[in-house]
């Protein structure tokens, strides 16, 4: 059982997401390998500080590239399109939690590229800017 000071620390870094905003600068730093680490995160917090006060993108882990990969991987045959349950894997694997539970194409279980692509970008921004307090 937690002591009332720990119970308040919890709730101080729910609040202001503090565990979301170190677990995306922590994967950041893992996966690009800044020779500078402290000026990387420096720049990453005044990208999302930015991002906030324009209504930008926020700074992600994944870009076009990184897609394009996972389709690869997905669709080797290059068909132009994965199935629903590939789709929500993918989107899964991503560490997008909340996302579009009927995209185009799921009809037919036929999801096509531009869908996918379209939708892990709007939930890796999603992901990304929820430790961003409006």
């Amino acid at each position: 059982m937690a002591t009332p000071r720990e119970q308040e620390a919890a709730d101080y870094l729910r609040k202001h997401k503090i565990i979301e905003l170190m677990d995306n600068l922590t994967s950041m730093l893992f996966f690009y390998r800044p020779e500078r680490p402290n000026e990387f995160l420096i720049t990453q917090l005044e990208q999302l500080r930015v991002s906030k006060m324009r209504s930008l993108d926020c700074p992600s882990l994944f870009n076009d590239t990184n897609l394009d990969a996972v389709l690869g991987i997905l669709d080797p045959t290059n068909q132009g399109h994965i199935t629903f349950v590939q789709y929500k894997e993918a989107l899964t694997t991503l560490g997008i939690e909340k996302f579009n539970e009927c995209p185009e194409g799921v009809a037919k279980d036929k999801i096509s590229q531009e869908t996918f692509k379209r939708e892990a970008k709007e939930g890796l921004q999603r992901s990304s800017a929820t430790f961003i307090s409006k």
